[in-house]
């Protein structure tokens, strides 16, 4: 086949004319299923070579083709992702979120939240003040001040050839030699991490990369890998940061130069295919930036880890990730259908868009889990849906655990399981409850006349029930069936609805519990 007239149309979608040596009549059937352009391959809408003659002669099936092809994708985009290249300038260098997003000691003392990025924010919360003393013991009047970002001259100095740094240079691959940005890439957010930023800091420098680098595209991948492994450095793949397992922390013992790729200027959407369900991306996409692209435009990824505002999507895959919403939706390996990954021996990469093939090893499988150890995951193509007609939250009470914990089993055991469901024990629900701002006098009036029903009327110990908060999203019907069927079994096992706002507030909790931790490093036992 030959493939002319390169060119984009008024709204940003690629087209091709493409057209074939033979005449119509010697293949009267032939249909072309996709299209491979460096490397990537397009899906395109069914059409038979009967209808695509010479272009001179076709002008109008030609247009109507295009027409056609126009509908069913959306191009290529560049997003501007949540996380710039300085990424201390948006997130914390020694702690966990946003830079505006923190617990704080105001006098009285009360314990309020900054920011305006979650429901908390810029609220006081003395019920919060109270748990946070009783449960952590410890005084927040007394600071345990955390140390101060080291001066320039402090780090140490990179180790980066000379050739290298050609390279890089040449290929137009940003860079930074500079220590604070090497800092910002040397850990994750174990406790081990955090701990050793805040506390050990002046001691000790811990060891961090010699160099940051920001390809965009996967050649400059290929390119970066290539010379690492010509010259012998180390490369560790960065997305968001928000690794627990190590992953990313440079290695004391490693004498080898360190390169961290940081991939977050990889956020481009490639394809977008409406009728096929699949979005092709590169892999430093955030999770929030590409699922509020595709929701602008009436689909939805569904994959929704804890840390889902700074994971990346490649980060997803080399962790093999699990989502709040996994039930529904499935976990990353349910959702991947096809992945780049740059390795120092090629690149590999599951060929064709099918969901799966009966033959032969999947490679999905050898990248997904690899942890960066066996190369850099550069482009995916993940499945989507179209956004929910109905997203509704739910929640139930328990008396005890155990009572929620069997009750979990006989969903699991029906299958009837709603988008998400979590379980949480008497310490995670009076935190939930202790994160509630004053509600004025009405407010506290319909708290206390809750707990009477719950002490007096049902006989619950405050002190023993525990919460689930459920998730419900798909059609209006299939909702109602499914809510129905879901208080059906909690009453089962001694339990009652629990309230829409508070499904809500646990569910929304889970972005906000990260963030305790830094408090508990602020104060003194």
């Amino acid at each position: 086949f030959l493939v002319s007239g390169l060119g984009s149309s008024s709204s940003g979608v690629t087209k091709l004319r493409c057209y074939t040596k033979f005449s119509s009549h010697a293949v009267p059937n032939l249909s072309i299923l996709a299209i491979s352009l460096n490397s990537r391959s397009f899906p395109v809408p069914e059409f038979t070579l009967k209808t695509m003659t010479s272009p001179k002669s076709s002008d109008e099936k030609q247009e109507e083709f295009e027409a056609r092809l126009e509908q069913r994708l959306l191009g290529s985009a560049k997003l501007q992702g949540v996380i710039p290249k300085k990424r201390n300038d948006v997130v914390k260098w020694n702690g966990w979120g946003y830079n505006d997003s923190k617990f704080v000691v105001k006098p009285g003392p009360v314990v309020a939240f900054t920011g305006n990025r979650y429901p908390i924010g810029e609220l006081d919360l003395p019920g919060f003040t109270q748990w946070v003393i009783n449960t952590f013991d410890i005084d927040i009047l007394r600071k345990n001040p955390s140390a101060p970002l080291p001066p320039p001259e402090a780090y140490p100095k990179p180790n980066v050839p000379e050739e290298f740094l050609e390279v890089v240079e040449k290929s137009g691959i940003s860079f930074s030699l500079e220590g604070e940005d090497r800092l910002m890439r040397c850990h994750g957010q174990t406790l081990h991490d955090i701990y050793t930023l805040r506390f050990d800091l002046q001691k000790s420098i811990p060891k961090i990369p010699d160099i940051v680098v920001w390809p965009e595209t996967h050649d400059h991948v290929v390119k970066l890998v290539e010379m690492a492994d010509k010259l012998g450095l180390v490369v560790i793949p960065y997305g968001g940061g928000t690794s627990v397992s190590g992953a990313v922390t440079c290695p004391n013992n490693e004498l080898r130069p360190i390169i961290s790729l940081d991939t977050t200027q990889m956020n481009q959407i490639f394809w977008l295919d409406r009728k096929n369900l699949l979005i092709c991306c590169q892999c430093g996409l955030v999770g929030q930036d590409l699922e509020r692209y595709v929701q602008s435009r009436g689909f939805t990824v569904g994959h929704e880890p804890d840390s889902y505002e700074f994971s990346t999507v490649g980060g997803w895959v080399a962790t093999r990730a699990s989502g709040m919403k996994k039930n529904v939706y499935g976990n990353i390996e349910d959702l991947l259908v096809s992945a780049k990954m740059v390795t120092p021996r090629g690149v590999l990469q599951r060929k064709g868009l099918t969901p799966r093939q009966s033959i032969g090893p999947d490679f999905n499988h050898v990248i997904l889990g690899s942890e960066g150890t066996l190369g850099v995951v550069t482009e995916v193509v993940l499945k989507i849906r179209p956004v929910a007609e109905v997203r509704k939250y739910g929640s139930a009470v328990f008396p005890t655990f155990s009572d929620g914990v069997n009750c979990m089993r006989e969903i699991a055991k029906q299958r009837c399981q709603p988008a998400s469901i979590r379980l949480m024990d008497n310490e995670q629900f009076r935190f939930g409850q202790a994160l509630k701002p004053p509600g004025g006098y009405l407010g506290s009036f319909s708290e206390a006349v809750k707990k009477a029903y719950l002490s007096n009327v049902k006989r619950f110990d405050l002190n023993m029930i525990c919460v689930a908060t459920l998730l419900f999203e798909g059609t209006k019907k299939s909702v109602e069936q499914q809510e129905a069927k879901i208080y059906e079994i909690v009453k089962q096992f001694g339990g009652m609805p629990g309230g829409e706002k508070n499904g809500e507030r646990g569910y929304m909790l889970t972005f906000v519990i990260a963030y305790i931790r830094d408090i508990g490093w602020s104060s003194t036992l």
